[in-house]
């Protein structure tokens, strides 16, 4: 038989598999009838010959098909053709989440799973006829035993046969109607290879309930590959919904009920069903989907109770069930009574990046060569991040290589508004001293090691072993080999947050890192008690003149942080509020009244730092 693989498409709704002799004038017929008149799209084989082995065209169609009904009469087993059809039939089921309907039609479905009366006789001499391949028969017997267990239609002259083909009817279209795939994304560069981790993840051959999160920041396409995982995997199931920004559509009660309310509609196919309440929505939920072998995509979770509020506590789905959540902050998951995994999604590779952004910007997977540097700069910019590119490409589409260059310089000093609002959702998430853990990071400890950067921040009052691990499950930062570090535009994102506190009086800001502003604020004397940290990085020695009164109105900084700089004059007040005072190759002469009470680290590696009485009494 042919090979199965897990990229395919639908060519029939439905695939109608019976005994030769049943003709399109029976049972069979009566039924491919309906099914046309109804619109649903179905293969019937009667017209092609049968002999000793399946045709290759047979199996493709097959394997195209959304479902396959398989008629089981009297005398189905007396037929290899029929015997052979159904074990490619239950490999479709297997490998490609293909439906299989069984209908008994005037047999009991305990004579196919066991292979009793007309089938054990059909069986038994199959055996007789297949000594030398008695592997064969087995085969058959597992397959007549495993499609006997699946719930089926047991038709026996008790009703008519119209009535009974409109019940069939009424199933299948509930199931075709869910095969409407959803948009991805324009370019869906890397999109399938994610999406395909995500569905071994799923482990659709297993009848368990398995939950599988995709947890990552902000613009690095969970959504686009969860659409991507439910267009894969969806018609596998009796009911689906795909329920988007569930964190936005989840502010009001009312807001909750709706998602409630189209979640039903969606998988009962009834949009006139309506709830009156929340507990009553989750209950009604609960009742009605319990028997429902169901993909369920809540999109943008960064709550708890917005999973509870839709699926309880989740452990009243049927078995074969699956839930897929996206979300920025795995601690979500936590308290669901459910085994869950998360795929966390990585940035994108250079590769990858080069070809999303050229085709937002060039309409071609390959940058023009003329524009290739300053390709690269951009992608260098973007790190990754396919929200940006898509953006950033998009906005430079039909632009000069002038345009470009001052397009990039402009990045670089201003983000971007769509990504800035983008990336900035999980920081308005935070409480005031989880946002401070994160600005401090951004601005004075990338790359620092992390339990230096807790020592530091346990003197400032703000719970860094509580607070850091928060901000790495919603994606802010991350732990690489130890040290603390986070996304470039994230960082960019955090200068922006403090730009704004006050946008002309730099003293009026809490933190500074800008060479300028940094050497503004200390030769100037216009600092305030806003001021939280200051750092001052030169490339080469410097000298500057600070005002003797510089820190005399910075009576709330904690770190201070210079590089090659010689400080000229003496100042005549030192803060005692200092936690951190980081001075590298500097010299600095520091006045004899400071008291640095809270000072944690004093670092001063090859510096000449004259002291005087400063810490005699400290």
């Amino acid at each position: 038989m042919t090979s199965m693989t897990s990229t395919h498409r639908w060519e029939y709704d439905v695939f109608l598999s019976f005994k030769g002799e049943d003709t399109r004038y029976g049972f069979t017929g009566h039924l491919y009838r309906t099914l046309r008149d109804k619109d649903i799209y179905t293969f019937m084989d009667d017209k092609l010959q049968r002999g000793e082995k399946i045709s290759e065209e047979l199996l493709k169609t097959i394997k195209r098909s959304m479902i396959s009904i398989i008629v089981f009469s009297e005398n189905y087993a007396s037929s290899k053709w029929c015997l052979d059809e159904l074990v490619w039939i239950l490999e479709c089921r297997k490998n490609l989440n293909q439906l299989v309907l069984p209908i008994f039609y005037g047999i009991d479905p305990s004579e196919v799973r066991n292979q009793e009366g007309k089938f054990g006789v059909e069986l038994a001499e199959h055996e007789k006829n297949f000594k030398d391949n008695i592997g064969k028969v087995q085969i058959w017997r597992a397959a007549l035993k495993e499609v006997g267990n699946l719930s089926g239609f047991h038709y026996n002259n008790d009703c008519l046969e119209s009535k009974f083909i409109q019940g069939l009817i009424k199933r299948i279209s509930s199931t075709t109607l869910n095969r409407t795939r959803l948009f991805v994304a324009k370019y869906p560069i890397g999109v399938d290879s994610r999406a395909t981790k995500i569905e071994k993840l799923l482990k659709m051959d297993s009848n368990d309930i398995r939950m599988v999160a995709i947890h990552g920041l902000g613009g690095i396409g969970k959504t686009t590959i969860a659409k991507a995982v439910y267009n894969k995997i969806v018609d596998g199931f009796e009911g689906s919904s795909f329920l988007e920004n569930i964190k936005e559509r989840s502010g009001t009660n009312d807001g909750i009920i709706q998602l409630q309310e189209i979640l039903l509609s969606k998988i009962l196919r009834d949009d006139n069903l309506k709830v009156d309440s929340i507990s009553r929505g989750i209950n009604v939920i609960m009742e009605r989907l319990c028997h429902k072998r169901v993909l369920l995509v809540l999109d943008d979770v960064d709550e708890q109770k917005q999973i509870e509020n839709l699926l309880g506590k989740c452990d009243w789905l049927a078995p074969g069930s699956r839930i897929l959540i996206t979300t920025r902050d795995k601690h979500v998951l936590t308290t669901l009574e459910i085994d869950s995994l998360i795929y966390k999604v990585d940035e994108m590779d250079r590769y990858e990046a080069c070809e999303l952004f050229s085709l937002y910007a060039f309409q071609t997977n390959e940058p023009k060569e003329s524009y290739l540097q300053l390709t690269q700069q951009f992608i260098n910019y973007a790190n990754g991040l396919p929200l940006a590119l898509k953006i950033i490409g998009s906005d430079l589409r039909s632009k000069s290589i002038c345009e470009w260059d001052s397009a990039l310089e402009k990045y670089k000093k201003i983000p971007n508004k769509e990504i800035l609002k983008i990336l900035k959702i999980s920081y308005e998430g935070l409480d005031q001293s989880e946002k401070d853990i994160f600005l401090d990071i951004a601005f004075f400890f990338m790359g620092k090691n992390k339990d230096y950067v807790v020592n530091i921040l346990e003197a400032c009052h703000l719970f860094p072993i509580y607070g850091i691990p928060k901000l790495i499950d919603k994606c802010l930062i991350t732990i690489e080999w130890g040290n603390l570090s986070m996304h470039n535009l994230l960082q960019q994102m955090g200068e922006e947050i403090v730009q704004q506190e006050s946008p002309q009086a730099l003293g009026k800001r809490t933190r500074l890192r800008d060479y300028v502003d940094a050497c503004t604020i200390l030769t100037g004397n216009t600092g305030t008690n806003k001021i939280r940290g200051i750092m001052l990085y030169s490339p080469k020695p410097i000298t500057l003149e600070l005002h003797a009164q510089a820190f005399r109105r910075m009576r709330n900084i904690k770190f201070l942080i210079l590089n090659n700089v010689h400080i000229d004059g003496c100042l005549e007040y030192f803060p005692n509020s200092l936690v951190l005072l980081d001075l590298y190759n500097c010299s600095f002469s520091l006045p004899s009244n400071g008291y640095p009470q809270q000072l944690v680290y004093f670092n001063m590696p090859y510096s000449n730092i004259r002291i005087h009485e400063l810490f005699k009494q400290v």
